[in-house]
């Protein structure tokens, strides 16, 4: 059974899906002011890396993460470059995605955006004000943190510690140091919307609850995110599902930081790297390599010296997968080691711990080599096709996995989810993924197009 540090517990506990055969999930996505840097594709890749996981032990897993498409920093940028925030927003969306294709980060399920929440924001806005823990400041509409008493759990942390060692703002009108805004007033701003409280916009903390809840419903699974959304936004999330008696996350999941040096890597730090600048002259596999390759909730250190690391140990592997591919050896009709399967799930079901499951992995490329070098071809087969089953399953794709040819049906199908694409249609293009899967094929897209690949199904 899959175990997971959960921040709130701050221990490892046994992930039951509440409901038999699925898993509800909500990852907090990007706000889409600017490009995404390393930390943002971390995070992204960490929470794909479980949902394939999930998807691969037979779970039908809802996958929710959102837009921010509301925010301070979309209008200061839309106002520095004379357009509408919509515009920015709209711009580093479609950047976002087509950085995570490149990565091959699955599509969420639902990618609600906060813009079309708004109605159902100040709805709960209101209800938090009846219930007498939400206060009209000078600037907006707060929460107070004290009616809620165990609020600072995911920081670990009391409220009155959490209180000492705030900085203390010069809004002297909010009652506590941590009460945070659920909307702020915008009057003589190009930017808002009509409340009962005036024009404004929704603070940041308030969309995610809304949304997660009218996606998946006021209990669900799993909700993740990078450390640094752990406090305030996670703890605000919960604070306001708290005294709306939501049940809301059952388990609160959070992967560590990209490091530079001793400092995370982060905006506002001024010390990020672009993916896309990382992705322009590395395979994006290599970063995905070096993601699982340390454990999740570790920091990551990502500079010149670990990505070459990266990429020089996926090119072992796509040479292991080549010789193999260069005997002439039938990969259709290799069996999966059932003994190498279950050896990866027990490394996954403990916390995650891809670091264990790739070393594994490469110490099964080694044995390959040497089948090959013993002359024991068959068998060979049999360890590249599970060692290539395997590592898609942490989203890596090897050259030279297969080399059979697809019907023209499947062809087809290919040619008309290339065109949904190029139209924007992911609903159509979705479907046919789904279609060209029940034909025994999977499909992926990468920065050079659509790439397609036989299924090894898992025996029981």
């Amino acid at each position: 059974m899959l175990r997971l540090f959960d921040t709130a517990i701050g221990d490892l506990v046994e992930i039951t899906p509440m409901t038999s055969g699925q898993f509800s999930m909500y990852v907090c996505g990007p706000t889409v002011y600017d490009v995404a840097h390393l930390g943002h594709g971390r995070y992204a890749l960490v929470f794909d890396v479980l949902r394939r996981y999930l998807e691969w032990r037979g779970l039908k897993v809802r996958h929710v993460s959102n837009i921010t498409d509301v925010d301070d920093k979309i209008l200061e940028r839309a106002e520095a470059e004379n357009c509408s925030p919509a515009e920015v927003a709209l711009e580093f969306e479609e950047k976002w995605f087509l950085t995570m294709d490149k990565l091959g980060v699955l599509r969420p399920h639902h990618i609600p955006h906060a813009t079309e929440y708004i109605r159902q924001m100040i709805s709960l806005i209101e209800s938090l004000i009846k219930a007498d823990v939400a206060y009209v400041g000078e600037d907006g509409i707060y929460f107070d943190t004290s009616k809620v008493s165990d609020y600072g759990l995911l920081a670990r942390q009391s409220l009155d510690s959490l209180k000492a060692g705030a900085r203390i703002a010069e809004k002297e009108f909010k009652r506590s140091p941590t009460d945070f805004v659920l909307w702020k007033f915008s009057e003589g701003s190009s930017w808002g919307w009509e409340s009962p409280w005036g024009d404004g916009r929704p603070g940041w903390h308030t969309e995610c609850v809304v949304m997660s809840v009218d996606l998946l419903g006021e209990e669900f699974d799993l909700h993740g995110g990078g450390l640094d959304l752990s406090f305030p936004h996670h703890e605000n999330e919960r604070a306001q599902a708290a005294v709306m008696h939501y049940k809301f996350s059952r388990h609160w999941v959070h992967n560590g930081f990209v490091m530079v040096g001793s400092e995370k890597m982060s905006k506002s730090l001024s010390n990020f790297t672009t993916l896309d600048e990382l992705l322009h002259s590395t395979d994006p596999r290599a970063y995905r390599l070096l993601v699982v390759q340390s454990h999740y909730r570790s920091p990551l250190e990502v500079n010149p010296q670990t990505v070459s690391e990266a990429s020089r140990a996926l090119a072992r592997l796509d040479a292991t997968q080549q010789r193999v591919g260069e005997t002439g050896a039938n990969l259709d009709e290799a069996e999966l080691d059932q003994t190498e399967l279950a050896a990866f799930a027990d490394a996954m079901d403990n916390d995650l711990d891809t670091p264990a499951a790739t070393a594994r992995l490469f110490e099964l490329r080694s044995r390959i080599n040497q089948l090959l070098d013993d002359g024991r071809v068959a068998e060979a087969a049999n360890s590249c096709v599970t060692m290539a089953h395997l590592l898609e399953v942490l989203g890596l794709d090897l050259k030279g996995i297969w080399n059979g040819e697809i019907t023209a049906e499947v062809q087809g199908l290919l040619d008309e989810r290339a065109e949904a694409r190029r139209e924007k249609n992911y609903a159509l293009s979705d479907r046919i993924r789904q279609e060209i899967s029940a034909l025994g094929y999977a499909v992926e897209d990468t920065s050079i197009g659509q790439k397609i690949k036989k299924i090894f199904e898992m025996p029981e």
